[in-house]
């Protein structure tokens, strides 16, 4: 496909990874263990560079991949979560090896409970866990924005399963195939936000508070 081939090609060009991030990511991907794929990273990448956020809110640790990454390219607090406990014992270890423990706060319990006992806004929020429970979440989220804030949701498009009818998915993804629609509509018709949606890794969605 056009596509896989343009993609093959944006990869070739970039540079080798090296130390601590690159160990983790050959780690998970030899684990199974689910982290943001390359090409997402490196815009994310850019995109903090450009942004230079001050707190950031992560929702889905996994491993601590992308908390270490976004504290290697930022200066910012960083609040994570994970809810489950194996995952968690492991990015805190991660956390603590990089030397970032002061920068990157793990709280181990339900995204949703965590949510709704914060308070405040912060400057960068990357949301990539149970993808089910994006529209559930947005409400307390968009709380914890103010303007200027940028929301990143990864995995939206749901290997392009999202753009299909609903009957044309496995039953056991249906629900969570009709809640990422939903999340998807919420963020284009929120007015207190400006959104975007892109065709880069497995789908991923920009939303600002204007």
């Amino acid at each position: 496909m056009e596509r896989d081939r343009i993609r093959e090609f944006l990869a070739s060009l970039e540079r080798e990874s090296c130390g601590q991030l690159s160990e983790l990511r050959a780690s998970a991907e030899a684990s199974g263990i689910p982290i943001i794929r390359k090409e997402t990273e490196d815009f994310m990448r850019t995109l903090l560079c450009i942004l230079r956020p001050k707190r950031i809110l992560e929702i889905g640790a996994a491993i601590g991949y992308s908390s270490i990454m976004m504290a290697s390219c930022t200066d910012a607090a960083i609040l994570t979560v994970e809810s489950y406990e194996s995952r968690a014992r492991m990015a805190q270890h991660n956390i603590e090896k990089a030397g970032l423990s002061d920068r990157i706060e793990l709280r181990i319990q339900d995204a949703g409970e965590l949510l709704r006992g914060l308070s405040g806004s912060y400057d960068f929020i990357f949301l990539d866990a149970a993808k089910g429970q994006y529209i559930n979440w947005f409400p307390d989220i968009l709380r914890l924005m103010d303007r200027g804030s940028v929301l990143m949701a990864d995995n939206v498009l749901q290997d392009l399963t999202v753009m299909e009818s609903r009957y044309t998915v496995a039953r056991r993804d249906r629900t969570t195939h009709s809640r990422m629609r939903e999340f998807l509509y919420a963020i284009k018709h929120e007015d207190s936000l400006e959104s975007t949606i892109l065709d880069l890794g497995d789908g991923i969605s920009i939303s600002v508070a204007v």
